[in-house]
């Protein structure tokens, strides 16, 4: 089960349910293939809905390898991700918004 108080999400990539989490590596990774200015330019381009599917890919990608996963970008590419691409996008940001808040008491 995911812990949402470690910032924690979990997603179904090819039938296995994985749990992702940003940790600060993830964190500079992410910062880094993304080419962001910073971590506030790829939050604010979520909350702007100016995202796209390369910085989805790469949310995703940076919290899989934060919670484990072995997998390269293009393992992630090529995945069936349960829900699809909506799915994805929705557990991308809520993925960052673990990152950055603390959960309320429901935790969520």
């Amino acid at each position: 089960m995911a812990n949402p108080w470690a910032g924690e999400v979990a997603l179904v990539v090819d039938g296995r349910r994985h749990v992702l989490k940003l940790t600060l590596g993830a964190l500079a990774e992410l910062e880094a293939g993304l080419k962001a200015d910073s971590l506030v330019a790829l939050i604010e381009r979520f909350e702007g809905g100016a995202y796209g599917a390369r910085d989805v890919l790469a949310l995703l990608l940076a919290g899989l390898r934060g919670g484990g996963w072995q997998g390269t970008a293009a393992d992630l590419a090529g995945a069936e991700i349960a829900g699809g691409p909506v799915q994805a996008a929705r557990v991308a940001a809520e993925l960052l918004a673990r990152a950055f808040t603390v959960p309320d008491h429901d935790g969520v």
